[in-house]
């Protein structure tokens, strides 16, 4: 049996508190969800393929995403985790807040829920239009797909527990992706982890499990504005055999490198172009009040 080394006891307590409601609730109109109806027109739609890449295993790339376009992560040859960040392709200082939309729809997102920018900004950078895997649901130990609990995989964590230097982590394949476009390792940010199933269990420790994607599995979404994205083919590819501290002298002797696979990156113009008449980019959050400071004239 595993010693848990959590603060956290997996004893439930009763208090006879009422049922707690989402923090951010779904209501008509509201500019947090997205119109199902206008979204899966857009999905239902007839497209072009205008840029198609393939991300090897253990890499990275970065691909331009212009607004009004959608982009579709695959897994052409079966299961892998797919690490996600997210600019605006003019201000890179806007980008993906994973925290934000987690609060916003949930720790696991799929279709017609949205990725949020940071503050000041705080508009809808994408909004997730089709999941081939949106079926399968929560499994029997609170696993779900497309987390938004995590992050990525950094070669900092794995020194502090393994005392080895490696540089095959998420984190330092979407730096090495995003260098050409004059971003840092600064820029680089909590993801969303696309085909990766993951949860909290008893004692509220995070989990992963096994991919389920399968050949031609797809994850896609409508671009709001125009956007960078880079993504990472984890190392640890399906995450059926990760661990902590592979060899970095005998990577290749990995079990991991054996679950690791290719990712796709489509780029899709919609053919019919009156689909998007009534729609325009998000303005940023509006707010003008300067966080309560006074200036003397």
């Amino acid at each position: 049996m595993v010693e848990s080394h959590s603060t956290q006891s997996a004893e439930k307590k009763v208090y006879n508190l009422p049922k707690p409601t989402p923090a951010f609730y779904p209501h008509k109109g509201s500019p947090i969800y997205a119109d199902k109806a206008f979204y899966k027109k857009i999905a239902d739609s007839d497209k072009t393929l205008v840029e198609k890449h393939l991300c090897q295993p253990r890499t990275g790339i970065a691909v331009k995403v212009p607004a009004g376009h959608v982009f579709r992560l695959t897994t052409p040859e079966g299961p892998q985790v797919c690490d996600l960040n997210i600019w605006n392709l003019h201000n890179p200082r806007e980008r993906f807040w994973a925290a934000r939309s987690r609060q916003l729809h949930s720790a696991h997102v799929s279709t017609y829920d949205r990725l949020w920018s940071n503050l000041p900004y705080l508009r809808p950078m994408v909004t997730i239009t089709a999941d081939s895997l949106q079926e399968r649901g929560q499994d029997e130990w609170g696993g779900r797909l497309h987390d938004l609990n995590g992050t990525r995989c950094d070669p900092y964590v794995d020194k502090l527990i393994s005392g080895q230097d490696n540089d095959e982590h998420c984190h330092s394949n979407l730096y090495r992706a995003v260098q050409p476009y004059g971003l840092s390792e600064f820029d680089v940010h909590d993801v969303l982890n696309v085909f990766q199933v993951t949860g909290l269990n008893e004692y509220d420790q995070y989990f992963m499990e096994a991919c389920p994607a399968q050949p031609g599995d797809y994850f896609e979404c409508f671009s709001e504005i125009d956007i960078l994205i880079a993504i990472s083919a984890c190392p640890g590819g399906d995450l059926s055999q990760w661990g902590w501290g592979e060899d970095k002298s005998n990577l290749e002797g990995s079990k991991m490198v054996d679950c690791c696979r290719p990712l796709g990156v489509e780029v899709y113009r919609l053919n019919d172009q009156s689909v998007l008449e009534s729609w325009k980019s998000p303005p940023t959050a509006n707010y003008k009040g300067n966080h309560g400071l006074k200036y003397a004239n």
